[in-house]
């Protein structure tokens, strides 16, 4: 034990030079946050009795924003402004925000940001400027900057075989983030804010994704904007975008979508209106789309999301189980040796898992078990809840987490709450402790249920687990884990591996509580119009790359998710097309060809519904490397995922496509729950009734009744029943 004791002090040692040489040159040091601002009152959209249903406000800031001027600062329905707020103009390439208040409140404003030293003022909000600039793409494909004085200067350029390919982006502040107009151009149209001769007259609403929690303006570049949708721009298409649409930076879905509005708004006042909208982005920008076109009207036409989810907070239910699984696997299951072969792990995670599937963390693990004191270990494999969802449920769930890079003081980080739930506070309560309620629960979840049922795991594994996985802590009995960074945020050292510290444990032998999520907040979410709940009526390409080989978080199951709620809220999903490529093959250009197809009819027949308006040649379909189609039409995706709708659809055998790219499942499917994977509190009925209805088909549970009955005293779900926190006109 001496020997351990001595090999961990030389590790804290270590890692403590290295954190102190990482601070000292840390790059965001010097703009800190360093003064907590107080938001003011500002109107937000009432919710009932849906917020779809709910009218927006009229427009007051008076469009287009005059160059050299800032855009609204105040949403126009989202709420009060989030404090604290990181400036990140000086990340976009866009120079130093104003300076709008001297009380040091938010980033400091140097007079010169090469030496910061010289104060000129505090920026709490942000702006910048509305202004253009222009670029040439080279013969190398760079997008360079240019000025038009620069440009006068170029005969060479001017006199080349080949013509130029310019582009003109105008950048500057709407509710705060930071937004991009871009289009191509003209030379005659250099210095022109206005011409538009190239414009094919249709939109790309360009959304991105990441995981954030608020608190940061975030970045966005414009050759960045420009080069991620070259292929379309150089056909015509103009494309609008806003760091207020990344994920990354803010899963407020109200604010996105007002955002969005303005941004658009901002666009049809200078060059009047598109044929359409189409939304494009992956990830957390694809969930934007589902929930804006789910919510609101006058933003999106048709949507294109890639690598989706159908919102954030139902994607929370399991990936908040991952670090619960991960902790029980590493250090409450010791005694079975089971767990440590990954391919078993399955069972309970549903999601992919791979045996010799190297971990970046690896190192982590032995570390951690020799300070828990057990006897170290090097994992022999690797999990989609680990390779995909690391560190993501203290950074989402967390409130005294928070960000690795220095953005805020000491100060300000004491006085801020650091989880995605503050993104929601303008929809949910806060409790007692002034935290914001969350949505997620495990009271009554059976984890492992299915793989009992087909006795893949036994009895006593499943009383196990049950009894020793627990739950999260209540947010205000959570601590900040212990994490040094000395080799840079990609690299971490998580002392706490799994948030260990932050899950309850068994108290004198008794279950390891669970938790019961705020009732209340989970109505609000439904009529918020943070669920998705499928009633869409608009075209949708939902479109992603095969990767759960790679074991990325971004797993098939949830294409499939929103199918079903599509299903469900309409009798059909017949508006949306579900494309799945070999990572070789990118589908996006042929995607933007056949939207348009359908959005070009929808314009010429606005009476037609998506449905009546799909082109026949648009199909579900699985794609090779080389972008040839594996199988294409009706039935190529069933499989597993359809069986809850047995009786309503013809999936006798696999599809093609489900054969050449499995579907994964997750936590709560593998508890018995349903793929739609909305059930945020499930109703729960005794353990007895669950042995009544045939729950266990032919288990026999006498042998560890009396534990079970123990573990769920409080009832197990019963998912036949819904969601006990949803609304029942929703």
């Amino acid at each position: 034990m001496q020997v351990k004791k001595l090999i961990l002090i030389v590790i804290l040692i270590s890692a403590g030079y290295l954190l102190a040489s990482f601070y000292f040159n840390d790059p965001y040091k010097h703009r800190q946050v360093k003064g907590l601002a107080k938001a003011e009152a500002n109107f937000t959209l009432p919710i009932f009795p849906h917020i779809s249903q709910v009218a927006r406000p009229k427009e007051h800031f008076n469009f287009p924003i005059t160059l050299g001027e800032i855009g609204p600062v105040n949403s126009l329905y989202s709420g009060p402004k989030q404090y604290p707020f990181y400036c990140m103009t000086i990340d976009s390439h866009i120079g130093q925000p104003l300076v709008d208040n001297q009380q040091g409140l938010g980033v400091p404003v140097y007079q010169d940001i090469n030496n910061p030293k010289n104060i000129v003022g505090y920026s709490k909000d942000c702006l910048i400027k509305t202004h253009l600039n222009f670029y040439y793409l080279t013969d190398q494909d760079k997008l360079t900057k240019l000025s038009i004085a620069q440009f006068t200067q170029l005969h060479s350029l001017k006199n080349a075989k080949q013509p130029l390919t310019l582009f003109r982006a105008e950048q500057g502040s709407i509710n705060r983030f930071i937004y991009t107009i871009a289009m191509r151009v003209t030379p005659t149209e250099l210095g022109s804010r206005t011409a538009s001769s190239l414009w094919n007259k249709k939109l790309i609403y360009q959304f991105n994704g990441g995981s954030g929690i608020g608190f940061r303006q975030g970045r966005q570049k414009a050759t960045k904007t420009i080069t991620r949708r070259l292929p379309e721009m150089q056909q015509g298409y103009a494309v609008i975008s806003s760091s207020g649409n990344r994920t990354s930076y803010t899963y407020n879905m109200l604010l996105a979508e007002d955002t969005a509005r303005r941004v658009k708004l901002n666009f049809t006042k200078l060059f009047g209106h598109p044929f359409y909208t189409v939304g494009i982005g992956g990830s957390g920008g694809g969930l934007a789309q589902y929930l804006i076109g789910q919510n609101s009207t006058g933003i999106l036409d048709g949507l294109i999301p890639q690598y989706s989810y159908p919102d954030m907070l139902s994607q929370t239910i399991y990936t908040l189980d991952c670090d619960l699984l991960n902790n029980y696997f590493t250090f409450r299951s010791k005694d079975n040796s089971r767990w440590q072969q990954f391919d078993q792990r399955q069972l309970l995670e549903g999601m992919n898992t791979l045996q010799d599937f190297p971990q970046k963390i690896a190192f982590l693990q032995p570390m951690a078990q020799l300070m828990a004191g057990m006897v170290p270990s090097f994992p022999q494999g690797n999990s989609e809840c680990i390779n995909g969802y690391f560190g993501l449920s203290s950074f989402i769930h967390n409130p005294k987490q928070g960000f690795l890079r220095s953005f805020f003081s000491k100060q300000v980080i004491n006085q801020t709450n650091w989880n995605y739930w503050e993104d929601m506070a303008w929809l949910f309560d806060r409790d007692q402790h002034g935290l914001v309620h969350s949505t997620w629960d495990n009271s009554g979840v059976q984890y492992g249920l299915k793989a009992l049922k087909h006795k893949q795991i036994s009895l006593a594994e499943f009383v196990h687990i049950n009894k020793n996985i627990g739950s999260w802590k209540a947010q205000h009995q959570m601590k900040a884990e212990n994490i040094l960074i000395p080799f840079g945020r990609k690299l971490p050292l998580w002392l706490s591996l799994w948030g260990s510290d932050n899950i309850t444990e068994q108290q004198e032998g008794k279950l390891a509580p669970r938790r019961n999520a705020s009732l209340k907040a989970i109505n609000a979410a439904y009529r918020g119009g943070q669920v998705f709940t499928g009633k869409l009526d608009l075209p949708i390409i939902d479109m992603r790359h095969y990767l759960e080989k790679e074991l990325d978080m971004h797993h098939m199951s949830a294409s499939f998710s929103a199918r079903l709620r599509l299903q469900q809220a309409n009798g059909h999903s017949n508006n949306q097309v579900i494309w799945v490529a070999d990572p070789a093959y990118n589908p996006s250009e042929h995607a933007f060809a056949m939207m348009d197809l359908w959005l070009m009819k929808r314009r010429d027949q606005p009476k037609l519904s998506a449905v009546e308006s799909k082109p026949k040649q648009l199909q579900d379909t699985c794609f090779d490397e080389h972008g040839k189609a594996i199988a294409q039409g009706e039935g190529v995706w069933h499989g597993t995922w359809l069986l809850a709708h047995k009786a309503k659809a013809d999936i006798s055998g696999q599809g093609t496509c489900a054969k050449t790219y499995a579907i994964f499942s997750n936590s709560r499917i593998q508890a018995e729950g349903p793929w739609q994977g909305s059930i945020f509190k499930c109703h729960t009925i005794s353990l007895t009734q669950a042995i009544e209805q045939g729950m266990y088909d032919d288990i026999d549970l006498t042998e560890r009744l009396a534990d079970l009955q123990s573990i769920f005293a409080d009832g197990v779900c019963d998912y036949n029943q819904g969601d006990a926190g949803r609304p029942i006109d929703i």
